[in-house]
């Protein structure tokens, strides 16, 4: 007897969880569209079951899940001008958050690998002999210092392989990696209002010694190799450590500037209290850009700009809008003006116009703060990045 009792009890217990799986559902549909929720496989109840009130649910809720965990391919969608012309495209391929060569998971986000995304897009538009422009939405604060590269060199790749005009647009910020990338784009066209420049690397490291002494935490590496430990935050960093990772950082910073002057007709501003004050006195149109002293140049010590600074000293080549980037592209191309404008992105992509993006960001700890240091294996090294944030002390979570 106490055996049947049991079971029907817990058959109560699970007719009672069913029902409230249901409430649940409908509450979060609104009381305007409810549901209906349909169960399907056999189901055996026992005993007395009671339901208090009325319970309605009309509609259908169904959930489909992809068994083999994998991606839909990127597809070319029309956001804007005419569908049906017979004109080239222009492809719309953002570059937004910060740059790591990782994947990134979370909710409410795609999960995406931006690098691996990145190439994905350069991949379909040079196989899409449709698309006859590009333009490079940009906004990021920047990223690693390999990961930007090589997204710096899908672009090269894709203008020696297709010759098409590319366009970077920058908007909320274009700094560090993100700038970078601009600059091998063949015009950049920034907001007013954009934050741009940020040319320096910046390598995050930390003396955590005392703080693990604190909770008698004591690292006894065994190893081979003085220098295999260089920058851990389990010990102080000695004066002759430092000056191997400056030196990689000088070079690093080296390639980015040797970029930009390569790419860039700059005008130096003359003095800092003119840069300060956003009325800059430059000196004439005929400047040699290789005149530009980098060790002395406010251009390349890492500050950052406004989109209006940027086009006086060089770094842009206009202020303007999406819209304007989109319309160079399509001149620079030959095309009409309502030439179709397409994003590339999944079929599970909510995206559906130039500035909507599924975000891919780093996922946010569950704890109530981090510890700079304590997740310095999620870290990128060197980066090309504007940092005036903490998150993006940790740059990766």
């Amino acid at each position: 007897m106490f055996g049947i009792a049991a079971r029907r009890k817990n058959q109560n217990f699970r007719f009672i969880g069913i029902v409230k799986v249901c409430l649940l559902v409908a509450s979060l549909s609104g009381c305007q569209h409810p549901v209906r929720a349909l169960v399907g496989g056999n189901m055996n109840l026992g005993g007395k079951m009671g339901v208090d009130g009325d319970i309605r649910m009309t509609g259908q809720v169904a959930t489909v899940s992809r068994s083999d965990n994998t991606a839909t391919p990127i597809q070319s969608v029309v956001v804007d001008g005419n569908q049906n012309s017979s004109s080239g495209r222009i492809a719309v391929v953002d570059v937004d958050g910060l740059i790591v060569n990782r994947n990134f998971s979370g909710l409410n986000t795609m999960g995406e690998n931006p690098v691996a995304l990145f190439r994905e897009k350069m991949r379909r538009i040079e196989c899409d002999g449709s698309i006859s422009a590009v333009v490079l939405r940009i906004n990021t604060p920047g990223g690693g210092v390999t990961a930007t590269d090589i997204l710096a060199n899908d672009i090269a790749r894709l203008k020696k392989c297709r010759d098409i005009p590319v366009v970077a647009c920058l908007m909320t910020t274009g700094c560090g990696g993100g700038y970078y990338l601009a600059t091998h784009a063949d015009q950049i066209v920034a907001h007013p209002t954009s934050v741009v420049g940020g040319i320096g690397v910046i390598l995050n490291s930390y003396n955590m010694e005392d703080t693990l002494g604190q909770y008698n935490v004591v690292s006894i590496p065994v190893k081979a190799g003085d220098k295999i430990d260089l920058g851990s935050p389990e010990r102080a960093m000695g004066e002759d450590e430092r000056d191997i990772l400056q030196v990689m950082a000088d070079q690093f910073h080296e390639r980015f500037i040797a970029q930009v002057k390569r790419t860039r007709r700059l005008r130096e501003p003359p003095t800092e209290d003119l840069i300060e004050t956003d009325q800059l006195a430059l000196q004439g149109e005929d400047s040699d850009p290789t005149e530009l002293d980098p060790a002395n140049s406010p251009i390349f010590d890492g500050r950052v700009w406004t989109g209006n600074q940027a086009v006086e000293i060089g770094l842009v080549d206009s202020t303007g809008y999406l819209d304007d980037a989109i319309d160079i592209a399509g001149q620079m191309a030959g095309l009409s003006s309502d030439a179709p404008v397409v994003l590339l992105r999944r079929s599970n992509d909510r995206a559906l116009s130039e500035f909507d993006v599924t975000p891919i960001m780093p996922t946010a700890s569950l704890l109530p703060m981090n510890v700079p240091g304590m997740d310095r294996s999620m870290m990128p090294t060197f980066l090309y990045l504007w940092q005036p944030e903490p998150k993006f002390v940790t740059a990766g979570g």
